[in-house]
């Protein structure tokens, strides 16, 4: 295997580094033949170890033990009597000697990164003793580094960004490598950087790292990322030396020098009239080929006659201005609009004002289209007032509406029967005059809010709205009443003059300056001896007493009239009743027992005895309604008493059949043939002595006979019958025999024929047959002549 000339120039350095290395060891171990020396008050004993570090290759990678240096004692004489033994860190595992010669070796390879230097404890002891002959001493065997790992990039890939258009030199990112070899020792830790991908863009600073803009004028808009490969090389960069790459993706970030531009000189739209104001009109939106708040714009209409008309604002996610209506358009009034409308950039940057102005101008016309509006009132509320006393048919007031469009169609009034469901009002439906309908009570609804209908003539889908308030005006139309239902009592020993209650009244009416009334006794009771009324001038009375000695025995209840008139004009009055009971009070005046009963009730039944014949009433109650509960209940018996004759019952079913196709109702052929078998049933309530029964076989014989075993059989048939109900009935059967000699009756048979049979005599057959004598009968009166 042949080596390379950078190849065999490093392994003359390592070869060279080696000899000395394993010379300087041997040299430095050597047994120091000092004399030993003496001072004055101290002796000072002769050295016998002069230890120094070993120093041993990394990654050895010999077959044999790689020598690491040699121990020596001034007591070994060569002659075998002394060993030498080691101990401490990779002793044995690692690291052995030689006990006879005090060689080290090295038995493993050893990575200066993994552990840079081992201690280790040597000493040397009589063989025959096994006792040391010398103290015990330490020493270390440090690991000479050499170049075997390459720079690594801890950090990367990296990611950076850089403004756009920023000048050279401009730092974007530094990136740090590092080496795991020694750096105290060569050049094997010291790292260079290069670019290996990325140029002409970029360029990075061979010693520290640092990756700077190499080309001005980037710009985002044409290229937004690069991807850049940067090496770390050691050894200074020197061949030989090892390598390491990582990638960076460096981003151009946007900065503002693309002003804003519309892609028209102007823009049209069509919106109709009847658009509701805060609609959106049109979107119009200016190019800026930068992003974020760099394209941030604001727009606003600087020109035209749709200045009050419209406005423009901005949508903050698309930067798209928005056209709103701000005012009703009316196409009558004004078909269209002219706006002059600028878009500028909200962040300007100072140092591209030189690439022209951040704001453009575009024109936007827009048209207004007609369209069939609904009647306008003249007014959005309409107030009107009426008199409660107003009569039927009384004028309220008049609401007027007209149609905008330019054909100024007539208009239809009507009130929306929602808003007036007990129809207290009407409408002219020509000219918009609203009456009184029904008569009015303020005190019901003092307010009320109808709505009125307007509707083109010509096109009645068209419908406007008014609304009108209509007040009830108040006149005096209720007379006064107590404020509530009083309890009145008077004690026993009330003495004369006593307040025994304070009333007032109320009026649903409701006068402008408010109530006044004036409270009196009426003219039977004014000369009383009981009672008497003082009317306070403040909307209330006092009712007092005239005299003492009030007693339950002799009245218990009084009743006062009051006489209440109001202040309207006219003034109401009317006549309330204050109920007034006796009383027995307690000392401090406060009623106990107002029933007079109380005195009678001893000598009457007690409590007890109410109660047990009130349960004795209920017991008799309850027995009664079980006695009438179980004769209700009682069922009549399933079968019949034979002693019941129900012979002559006759049962009546009106059921008709389908039709000729009607097969499921009865078989028609049993009815014209009888040599029709049918199955015989069984009835489940009676067991028949014979299941089944023969049926002859009929002969040509007389017409009677042939009934009769016709009758015959059904009868036999109805006994076995399972469905037959458990008792006699009449059964009826239509059997036409078994043959005819007119043979068919089909009326489309005897149309197409020309036979002469004589029909006259159906006319004798009664009212079933008239319609067949009229169109089979010869007289004057048939229906084919």
């Amino acid at each position: 295997m042949k080596l390379g000339k950078v190849e065999f120039c490093h392994f003359l350095q390592i070869l060279a580094l080696f000899l000395c290395l394993s010379g300087m060891n041997q040299a430095e171990f050597t047994r120091s033949r000092s004399k030993p020396y003496f001072q004055s008050g101290r002796t000072r004993t002769k050295r016998s170890w002069v230890w120094n570090q070993f120093f041993v290759l990394e990654e050895y990678m010999g077959t044999d033990p790689l020598y690491v240096g040699k121990l020596h004692s001034d007591v070994d004489k060569g002659d075998g009597s002394i060993k030498y033994i080691l101990s401490g860190e990779g002793a044995s595992s690692i690291f052995i000697i030689d006990e006879n010669t005090g060689d080290i070796h090295a038995t493993k390879r050893l990575d200066r990164e993994e552990q840079a230097y081992y201690t280790l404890r040597a000493q040397a002891l009589d063989r025959l003793t096994n006792k040391p002959v010398e103290p015990e001493s330490e020493f270390v065997i440090k690991i000479q580094d050499i170049n075997d790992n390459e720079p690594k990039f801890l950090d990367g890939p990296y990611t950076a960004g850089v403004p756009e258009m920023s000048p050279v030199g401009t730092s974007v990112v530094q990136v740090t490598a590092t080496d795991a070899d020694d750096p105290t020792y060569g050049n094997s830790a010291r790292v260079v950087y290069s670019i290996l991908q990325g140029q002409p863009y970029f360029s990075v600073e061979p010693k520290t790292g640092v990756i700077k803009t190499a080309l001005p004028n980037m710009d985002r808009e044409a290229k937004d990322q690069y991807l850049l490969v940067i090496q770390a090389k050691d050894m200074v960069g020197q061949n030989g030396g090892l390598s390491g790459t990582t990638s960076v993706t460096v981003t151009l970030t946007d900065v503002n020098d693309n002003p804003p531009r519309f892609p028209r000189r102007s823009y049209q739209y069509n919106v109709p009239e009847s658009l509701p104001v805060a609609s959106v009109v049109a979107r119009i939106k200016a190019a800026d080929a930068d992003v974020g708040p760099n394209a941030e714009m604001e727009y606003k209409i600087v020109d035209g006659d749709g200045l009050g008309v419209f406005k423009i604002s901005v949508d903050k996610d698309t930067q798209e201005g928005i056209i709103t209506i701000q005012k009703e358009l009316d196409f009558e009034a004004k078909t269209s609009y002219t706006l002059r409308i600028e878009a500028a950039n909200m962040n300007v940057d100072p140092r591209f004002l030189s690439l022209g102005p951040f704001s453009d101008m575009t024109t936007v016309k827009i048209i207004v289209e007609d369209v069939d509006e609904p009647p306008v009132f003249t007014s959005r509320l309409y107030s009107m007032v009426v008199s409660e006393a107003a009569k039927v048919g009384t004028i309220i007031g008049t609401v007027a509406a007209h149609d905008p469009d330019a054909s100024n169609s007539p208009v239809r009034y009507s009130i929306d029967r929602n808003t007036d469901l007990e129809r207290y009002f009407n409408i002219d439906a020509n000219s918009g005059v609203i009456t009184t309908a029904k008569s009015l009570d303020r005190e019901t609804n003092a307010v009320h809010n109808i709505t009125v209908l307007a509707m083109e003539s010509q096109n009645p889908a068209q419908i406007g709205r008014g609304y009108v308030a209509i007040t009830i005006l108040d006149i005096n139309d209720n007379a006064p009443e107590f404020a509530m239902e009083y309890e009145t009592t008077v004690c026993e020993n009330a003495q004369p003059g006593q307040v025994i209650q304070k009333i007032s009244a109320i009026d649903k009416d409701d006068p402008p300056n408010g109530h006044q009334f004036y409270f009196s006794l009426t003219a039977e009771a004014a000369n009383n001896h009981n009672f008497t009324l003082q009317d306070n001038k403040d909307n209330t009375a006092t009712v007092l007493t005239k005299r003492n000695g009030f007693r339950r025995q002799e009245q218990s209840v009084f009743y006062l009239p009051i006489f209440i008139v109001d202040s309207g004009s006219p003034s109401l009055s009317s006549t309330n009743t204050l109920t007034i009971r006796v009383c027995d009070c307690d000392a401090d005046g406060i009623a106990q027992t107002c029933n007079a009963e109380a005195y009678i009730l001893p000598a009457g039944l007690s409590t007890g005895a109410l109660i047990a014949i009130l349960a004795c009433v209920l017991t008799l109650l309850v027995l009664v309604l079980l006695i009438v509960t179980m004769r209700r209940r009682k069922k009549e018996p399933l079968i019949f008493d034979e002693e019941r004759d129900i012979r002559e019952n006759i049962v009546r079913y009106d059921d008709e059949g389908g039709g000729e196709e009607d097969t499921e109702a009865f078989d028609m052929a049993a009815l014209r043939n009888l040599n029709i078998m049918r199955d015989t049933k069984t009835r489940r309530d009676v067991t028949p002595e014979i299941q089944f029964l023969s049926r002859p076989t009929f002969k040509s014989i007389p017409d009677n006979v042939i009934f009769r075993e016709f009758i015959w059989e059904r009868l036999k048939e109805a006994d076995v019958d399972p469905c037959a109900p458990p008792y006699d009935s009449l059964q009826t059967y239509a059997f036409e025999g078994n043959g005819s000699v007119a043979e068919s009756l089909s009326s489309l048979d005897s149309i197409s024929s020309n036979s002469d049979q004589n029909y006259d005599y159906l006319s004798d057959w009664g009212p079933r047959f008239k319609r067949l004598a009229d169109m089979y009968g010869t007289g004057p009166d048939c229906l084919y002549s």
